[in-house]
């Protein structure tokens, strides 16, 4: 049950509880004071009775009787005993106050008809209860009206949050006026959090970007040197980790970019299939290309799309590397080609649970199986889909192997502005 109807709900209860402790309260209030009206009436006719008795020997015209037919037993054999009482009753004759007291070897009563009075307590309760009704119908609206702002601005707020933890940290709860409630309190606080998140984020983020500038001139020279190094395993082993050290410098300058927002896609129409096979035979990786249908040597030219064929070749390149890096052969590269959709799979142990949970992270590559890397390429294809407007989703197969699908859009309107990515560049490095 939603909050607002529980909130409804409760209200409800509460106002019908509240009626009927008042009816009870009211009817029990009501009919004491009528008993004891009528007790001291009773008491009163059988007392002046009692004087016309003594004086007189009869009771006419006094409203008592002797020896009435209609007495309560218990009050007869009270009397009896020599003492004088009152009881209620709501016998057949209908509901009255009997007072009685002895006279000689008889006994003297009076009843006091209480059927008007009843009748009236009776009359009381039924507008207790419409009076309650009717309080219940009017509070009930009003408690669902608040229920529901309170659920409208509860469920704005968890909207929010969610499009913060996306990644959309420039989003707030607190915008224009609000009640100074706990949910207001509850909303400053986590305004309080993104901003403070957003405020680490992009300091962390111009911290990379500073560093992997800073890195760069002097990285140019140290290639220069290696280069200059006499042929032989050590200058060979030398130039691979100085080209591997450029990679991470270039990919981390990459991800500044995109995580400033500063790319921009340089669109113009492109054959899908040949823009595939020639990014693919440019990795010098055995890959297996194929269409829809089947697999074939190549895919062909495929559907004409809209798109940037740099940023394009980068996506492809970095899905194709990361398959054969952390999965199995056979890596197979599939092109729909009655749409606008390429598909990357091999046949490893599939992405770990919280790539598919969460995302590509940057310097994660999840379980130890997934072998080793930074963590980059995964991250930079994503960033560079979304300057293009593309979709990119990552899944196991049901038969084992990772899968990645990449959906081009339609045409130039549908290719987005690129918004900053927000993967935490303070993740843990797993080899």
């Amino acid at each position: 049950m939603a909050l607002r109807w529980r909130i409804a709900a409760l209200v409800a209860a509460a106002a019908c509880a509240v009626a009927a402790a008042v009816g009870v309260l009211v009817h029990r209030a009501s009919q004491e004071r009528e008993l004891s009206q009528a007790r001291d009436a009773a008491r009163t006719t059988l007392e002046r009775a009692a004087v016309v008795y003594a004086r007189t020997g009869g009771v006419e015209g006094s409203g008592a009787a002797l020896d009435a037919p209609g007495l309560p037993g218990g009050l007869r054999s009270l009397v009896r005993k020599g003492h004088q009482g009152t009881e209620f009753t709501t016998g057949p004759g209908g509901p009255a106050m009997w007072a009685a007291r002895p006279a000689d070897d008889q006994v003297l009563s009076v009843r006091v008809d209480l059927d008007t009075s009843m009748r009236d307590i009776s009359a009381l309760d039924t507008n207790i209860v419409l009076a309650g009704l009717i309080a219940t119908a009017v509070v009930l609206p009003l408690g669902v009206v608040t229920a529901g702002r309170m659920s409208r601005r509860l469920r704005a707020a968890a909207a929010t949050a969610r499009r913060i933890a996306a990644g959309d940290l420039d989003a707030r709860i607190s915008a224009g006026a609000r009640p100074h409630d706990e949910i207001a309190e509850i909303s400053g606080a986590v305004d309080s959090m993104a901003a403070a998140l957003q405020e680490r984020l992009l300091r962390e983020q111009r911290f990379t970007a500073d560093v992997a500038h800073e890195l760069r001139t002097p990285l140019m020279g140290l290639v220069t040197a290696a280069e200059l190094l006499p042929p032989g395993e050590a200058a060979g082993y030398v130039r691979d980790r100085v080209r591997v050290l450029s990679t991470l410098v270039e990919d981390l300058l990459e991800i500044s970019r995109l995580d400033a927002g500063a790319e921009r896609a340089d669109l113009s129409p492109c054959p899908l299939g040949l823009m595939v096979t020639e990014t693919v035979a440019r990795t010098a990786l055995e890959v297996r290309l194929g269409t829809a249908q089947g697999t074939e040597e190549g895919a062909g030219d495929g559907p004409t799309v809209w798109t940037d064929p740099r940023r394009m070749e980068r996506i492809v390149a970095n899905l194709v590397v990361n398959a054969h890096r952390h999965g199995r052969a056979p890596v197979e590269v599939t092109v729909d080609p009655g749409g606008r959709t390429v598909t990357v799979r091999d046949h490893g142990p599939g992405y770990p649970d919280d790539l598919l949970r969460d995302g590509p992270q940057r310097f994660r590559t999840g379980a130890r199986e997934r072998g080793r890397g930074h963590g980059l390429g995964l991250t930079i294809a994503l960033g560079q889909a979304e300057v293009i407007g593309a979709e990119l989703t990552f899944r196991n197969a049901p038969g084992g192997g990772a899968v990645a699908t990449l959906r081009l859009p339609a045409g130039p309107e549908a290719a987005p502005i690129q918004a900053p990515i927000h993967a935490p560049i303070h993740a843990p490095i797993h080899d």
